[in-house]
């Protein structure tokens, strides 16, 4: 299947890189794809960009390491210098083909953002088309909550085969919502929905995700199955049962392993597979995070507390 977006390999072709640059995909609106990418390069070779093939979309760029005196491009011209510092935002408009002069390391995360989520938050808010993100050349935005959710990622592409699709969906949810606000115009819908799932709603989408401790379900097909917008979903299924899908999601995870420590002499890394987790450190961390004990630790204290039995 050709990838379509600017992310992932593509976007490493256009900067040159060597190897495809590690990325996470989300489809939670209407099957749209929404990605990040980290992109990084200590040592290239300087010359210009590619050129991105021109797509009704948008890149949000994560500046990671400084970068003075950048040459940017656009519509196959160059149209000036800027100094770039790590921390700031800028946003492309992949319609006019920005390219720029790559003759320093550089270290970004890029949000690839088609004009089709865009839509799908717009009709999801009940309010008017976007028809334009800021996309001003060379003009930095200091956005605290963009540096906030590029942090959360970065575990995730660090560590691609322990990210959890319904967290990656969630933020990359919130990073469009919050672009087409602040960048877009976008306006919060005036009657806000304030109360949770009904409780057939809340049973069923627990039950779903207890289904697949894994995490691979969307949160576009689960909010589907209850005939609701994913935002509406998560903002709900956070009201009811007091923190968002992906979070519950965990904990179950680590319910599941309690169990199973506490019934079945089990190695913990077969433990950790059956319980979701990708490998036995990324079921270390978590459980760790949530129990504040070591799976072993947990597992000890069980067990004298039971007189050894197992």
């Amino acid at each position: 299947m050709t990838q379509a977006g600017a992310y992932g390999q593509r976007l490493g072709h256009f900067l040159r890189l060597k190897d495809a640059p590690p990325a996470l995909v989300a489809r939670s609106l209407h099957s749209a794809e929404l990605a990040v990418t980290e992109t990084r390069n200590d040592r290239p070779v300087p010359g210009l960009s590619g050129s991105l093939a021109a797509e009704d979309a948008f890149l949000v760029s994560l500046k990671l390491h400084d970068y003075p005196d950048c040459e940017l491009w656009e519509r196959g011209k160059s149209i000036m210098k800027a100094d770039v510092r790590a921390g700031t935002t800028y946003l492309y408009d992949l319609k006019h083909d920005p390219r720029y002069v790559i003759d320093k390391p550089f270290h970004s995360l890029f949000f690839y953002i088609p004009r089709s989520a865009l839509d799908g938050i717009a009709r999801q808010s009940n309010a008017p088309r976007v028809d334009q993100l800021d996309c001003q050349v060379g003009v930095g935005h200091d956005d605290a909550i963009v540096r906030h959710i590029g942090a959360s990622l970065q575990d995730g592409l660090r560590r691609p085969d322990e990210a959890n699709q319904l967290f990656v969906d969630h933020m990359m949810l919130a990073l469009t919502a919050h672009v087409a606000r602040t960048y877009g115009g976008l306006q919060r819908p005036a009657g806000l929905a304030r109360g949770g799932l009904a409780p057939w709603q809340a049973k069923r989408a627990c039950e779903r995700l207890e289904s697949d401790l894994g995490g691979k379900l969307s949160l576009e097909k689960i909010a589907a199955e209850l005939d609701l917008s994913v935002s509406h979903f998560s903002r709900a299924f956070r009201i009811s049962v007091g923190m968002p899908p992906h979070q519950w999601l965990l904990h179950q995870r680590v319910k599941a392993a309690k169990q199973l420590m506490g019934v079945r002499d089990l190695p913990l890394s077969e433990i950790a597979i059956s319980a979701g987790f990708a490998n036995q450190s990324h079921f270390t961390r978590v459980f760790s995070a949530i129990a504040g004990l070591s799976p072993a630790a947990w597992r000890r204290e069980a067990l004298d507390a039971s007189g050894g039995e197992g």
